[in-house]
């Protein structure tokens, strides 16, 4: 799988409930869309360990593709288009990243 992995916190003005709902409410029937998307695991963030660097998300979200094509082919569509208009001028913070996975532990 080749992933999209999207670390975010909410703006100033939202409670964490807010954002989480919108996160998997209205913001992820814009999402469902993308074209190739093979899987998506959501976390809500409700812990963090006691270092000043963890704190202050609130989710995390894993779009996987089978490959990096099919994931520039989703970045490119209309559909990614749009849920990035739907995003619009949030204030939120967010951290994108974009890369291989290796199951190390698989499923038991």
């Amino acid at each position: 799988m080749y992933n999209l992995v999207i670390l975010a916190s909410r703006p100033s003005d939202w409670t964490h409930d807010q954002f989480i709902e919108w996160w998997r409410g209205a913001h992820a029937d814009m999402t469902y869309g993308l074209p190739g998307l093979c899987r998506w695991h959501h976390t809500e963030i409700l812990e963090a360990m006691d270092d000043k660097h963890s704190a202050g998300w609130d989710g995390l979200s894993v779009l996987s593709f089978k490959s990096k094509q099919d994931l520039e082919t989703a970045l490119a569509s209309e559909e990614w288009t749009k849920a990035v208009e739907h995003v619009g001028a949030m204030r939120g913070r967010r951290i994108a990243v974009m890369g291989d996975e290796r199951v190390m532990v698989p499923e038991q």
